[in-house]
Order: C-alpha cells, then structure tokens, then sequence
C-alpha cells in the first residue's frame, strides 16, 4: 500500500527537503505541497491524502486554527513538523489535544535531517493506519454579565 502524503510548510526549501526524504522510501508518495492552509484545502480537495505534515508558522493561516477546522471538518492524519513545537510546550500540547498524530521538530539543535526523515517515515506509516475522528472545535464559554451598579 502506498501512503499519500501532503507537506503544507511556507518554506519552499523545507517542502522540497522533506519531499527528497520521503521520495526515498518505496511505500511513501508525496502527492502535493501547499504554502499555506488554503492551498492545502485546495490540494486535500484533488488529492487523495492518507497523512498531512503541517507546520505551524505560515501567512495567512497558523498551523493550528488550521489543523482544528481540518480535524472539524474532515479529520486526517496529521503529523506536526515546526521549529516552533519542541516537546512538551504549551503549542505542541495544543496540537496533540486538537487532533495531530504526532508533533516533531524541524532540525537544529542536534536534532539532524536524518533523524526528522526517519522520525517521518516511523511516523507517516504508523499515522496512515490510525484511526481519526471529528474534534469538534472549542467554543469560548459563555461569560458572566454583571448588573452595573
């Protein structure tokens, strides 16, 4: 089986990078880019897609308003890759909470295009078999009003 991937990164030299990688593998297909979550729409709308690796930084866009209303909408794998997202923060959290798969850093700090390309691929082939439902999409709750004096 082969797994359809779309990268969705506003870095032309990160969504070629990660292309490269993944073309390495016999099971895994890139059959999109996007450089933001409008393009993505619009490729998820042609393509078939089984996994969607997503950064967080992008115009128009960020990341996670993006991956809550694809998770609302239409739920598929995803994967997070940013700088922004290092284990255990606050965004990565978020991330997890609002449907991703998986969250893993862009290279740097130690943390090599080798080891991201083979946390990818262990990550893409065990998110094209995972199972992922509507999140419906947080609503504010509901504030007080209090009787002016």
């Amino acid at each position: 089986m082969t797994i359809n991937v779309l990268i969705v990164d506003d870095s032309p030299i990160v969504r070629t990078r990660l292309r490269r990688e993944l073309d390495k593998t016999t099971d895994i297909r890139v059959v999109a880019t996007a450089e933001d979550p409008y393009a993505a729409r619009d490729q998820i709308k042609t393509h078939t897609v089984d996994v969607i690796l997503l950064d967080m930084e992008m115009p128009r866009m960020d990341g996670l308003t993006f991956l809550r209303k694809l998770m609302a909408a239409r739920p598929i794998p995803t994967i997070i890759v940013s700088s922004l997202t290092p284990r255990g923060c606050d965004l990565a959290i978020a991330c997890l909470e609002a449907g991703a798969v998986a969250v893993l850093p862009k290279p740097g700090g130690g943390y090599t295009i080798d080891q991201l390309s083979r946390d990818l691929v262990r990550g893409i082939r065990a998110a094209a078999g995972a199972k992922v439902e509507r999140v419906a999409t947080p609503t504010p709750a509901p504030t007080r009003s209090t009787p002016s004096a």
